[in-house]
C-alpha cells in the first residue's frame, strides 16, 4: 500500500502549530473528508468531539469550516470521551465522526481521529483516499449549498447513558467507593457522574482542566497519584483514565497498579466461563505480556496477536467475530457494547466483577504471573530512520540470539511519537536488562 504522509496508527497527530498538526492542514483535511464523505447532492453531517487541551478549540474551528466548506453539517458535541464520538456518529446518523485528541500525550499535541458511518475507525484505505483528496484541488461547495454548523448540548447526557449499559440493570454500587482519575481530559465530568449515579462514593481526580494540564502528572499514565487516594481515603478500586478516555488502569485496594493484560484476562476468562466469549478467543496486540498467553492457553483460551493500534485490534475483532479485544496500555474493546476502546465502561465491567464476586480488587487482578518485561523507549530526530543502521540491526540479532528460547524482542517505531520502542520479556531479569538496555544504546547512538 502506499505510504501514508498524514496518518499515523491512530489519526493524524503532531506537536500542535507544528505540520501536520496546523490550522490550515486541519481545514484542508476536513474539506478533504467532506468530499471523500460528501458522495452525492443530499445534506451530509459530521460530528466532531474533542478533548480539553488549549489546541483543541482552534482545531475544532478549521475541522468546521473546511466541512462546511465542502457542504457537510457540523454538530459540535464539546468534550467528550473518544467512545462517544463511535456512538454518537451511529445514533445521529452522521456520516463521519471526528475525535480532537492526542490520547495520553501531553496538552503541546494534538491529534484528529476519524470515525464512519458504522462508529469505527476508519481503515488504512479511507485513510489514503482521504489524503489524496487533501493534496489534491478541494471541491468547495456552492454558496447556496455551504454547511450550517451547530453545538449539540446533550451529546454528553446521551454518552453517559450508554455508558451505564456496561453494567447490569438493577445492579448499583451502594457501599463502594472508588477513586476516578479523569486526566483532566475529555472524561472529567462523565465519569464521575456516572460512577455517582450507580451508586457509588466518588472520589475525582483530574477533574480541573485548564487547557495545559491534561494528562500532566495524572490519568493512566501516571497513577500515582490515584494509588496514593486510593489508600488515604481507604477505597476499593481506583479508575485512572487517559486523556480522551479510550484506555484505563486499575488501582486495587492496596495501591497495586494493574495494566490492560490483567484486565482483558479477567474478563476474558469471566466471558468464557459464562459461555460468551465469541469463538473463546481474545484479541490483543504483540506487545501483551507472555504470561498472559500462557494463563489463557491453561483456560482453553485463543491469543490471536496484531500490531500495535486498537484500530488493528478491532479490525482482527471484525474480521474474526471475535467481541474482546485490546491493548496492555488499557484499551479495552468490548464491541458487544462500543466499537473503540471506552475504559470508563471496562471500568465499570471490573466493577460489576467486584459486585458478583464479593471479593476484593486485589484478588480479581491477580489474574496471571506476567513475565519479567521491560520497556526502553528512545528519542529521535523526526526524519532519522534509526531501525535501518547496520549497528541497530546487528545489536537486535545479537540480542535475539541471546535470548533464545527463553525470551522474546519487540522493536518498532511508535506510530504517534518519534520514539523507537525496545522491548523485551524473558525470565532471567538480568539477562533481559542487558539485552534491552544495549539494543536501546545501541539506538541512542545512532538517532
Amino acid at each position: 500500500m502506499t505510504q501514508r504522509k498524514y496518518f499515523g496508527t491512530d489519526g493524524v497527530r503532531g506537536l500542535a502549530n507544528t505540520f501536520p498538526m496546523t490550522p490550515d492542514v486541519a481545514l484542508r483535511l476536513g474539506a478533504a473528508a467532506g468530499r471523500y464523505f460528501r458522495q452525492d447532492k443530499k445534506q451530509h453531517r459530521v460530528v466532531i468531539g474533542k478533548d480539553t487541551r488549549r489546541s483543541s478549540y482552534m482545531f475544532e474551528n478549521a475541522l468546521t469550516a473546511g466541512f462546511t466548506s465542502t457542504g457537510m453539517d457540523v454538530y459540535l458535541l464539546g468534550p467528550v470521551p473518544t467512545p462517544a464520538i463511535g456512538v454518537l456518529t451511529r445514533s445521529m446518523r452522521a456520516d463521519v465522526g471526528v475525535m480532537i485528541s492526542a490520547s495520553h500525550n501531553s496538552y503541546q499535541d494534538n491529534g484528529i481521529k476519524f470515525f464512519g458511518p458504522d462508529g469505527f475507525k476508519l481503515d488504512d484505505g479511507a485513510e489514503l483516499k482521504i489524503e489524496e483528496f487533501l493534496q489534491g484541488e478541494i471541491d468547495y461547495a456552492k454558496a447556496e449549498n455551504i454547511g450550517m454548523a451547530r453545538r449539540i448540548d446533550d451529546g454528553l447526557g446521551r454518552y453517559m447513558e450508554f455508558a451505564k449499559s456496561a453494567f447490569p440493570r438493577k445492579k448499583l454500587l451502594d457501599g463502594m467507593k472508588v477513586v476516578v482519575d479523569c486526566a483532566n481530559g475529555a472524561a472529567y465530568k462523565a465519569a464521575p457522574i456516572v460512577l455517582w449515579e450507580l451508586g457509588a462514593e466518588v472520589i475525582s481526580l483530574g477533574v480541573n482542566p485548564d487547557g495545559f494540564n491534561i494528562n500532566l502528572d495524572c490519568g493512566s499514565t501516571h497513577p500515582d497519584a490515584a494509588a496514593r487516594a486510593v489508600l488515604e481515603h481507604g477505597a476499593d478500586v481506583g479508575i485512572c483514565l487517559d486523556g480522551d478516555a479510550d484506555r484505563v488502569i486499575l488501582i486495587d485496594e492496596k495501591g497495586q497498579v494493574a495494566d490492560g493484560d490483567q484486565l482483558m484476562g479477567l474478563i476474558a476468562t469471566q466471558w468464557a466461563a459464562r459461555g460468551t466469549l465469541a469463538q473463546n478467543t481474545l484479541v490483543a496486540t504483540v506487545m501483551s505480556n507472555m504470561g498472559l498467553e500462557r494463563h489463557l492457553d491453561d483456560q482453553g483460551i485463543t491469543l490471536k496477536r496484531t500490531n500495535v493500534g486498537d484500530r488493528y485490534v478491532v479490525q482482527e475483532m471484525r474480521s474474526g467475530g471475535y467481541n474482546l479485544g485490546g491493548e496492555q496500555s488499557g484499551h479495552i474493546v468490548m464491541s458487544d457494547y462500543a466499537t473503540t476502546g471506552d475504559g470508563l465502561m471496562a471500568g465499570l465491567q471490573f466493577l460489576n466483577a467486584m459486585v458478583e464476586s464479593n471479593m476484593p480488587a486485589s484478588q480479581l487482578l491477580q489474574v496471571f504471573e506476567p513475565m519479567p518485561q521491560m520497556l526502553e523507549n528512545v528519542s529521535f530526530t523526526i526524519g532519522a530512520t534509526p531501525l535501518e543502521n547496520s549497528n541497530v540491526l546487528q545489536a537486535i540479532a545479537d540480542g535475539e540470539a541471546e535470548l533464545g528460547a527463553k525470551g522474546r524482542l519487540l522493536i518498532r517505531k511508535s506510530g504517534t511519537e518519534p520514539l523507537v520502542r525496545v522491548m523485551g520479556e524473558c525470565e532471567d531479569e538480568a539477562l533481559l536488562k542487558t539485552v534491552v538496555m544495549n539494543i536501546a544504546d545501541t539506538v541512542r547512538s545512532v538517532a
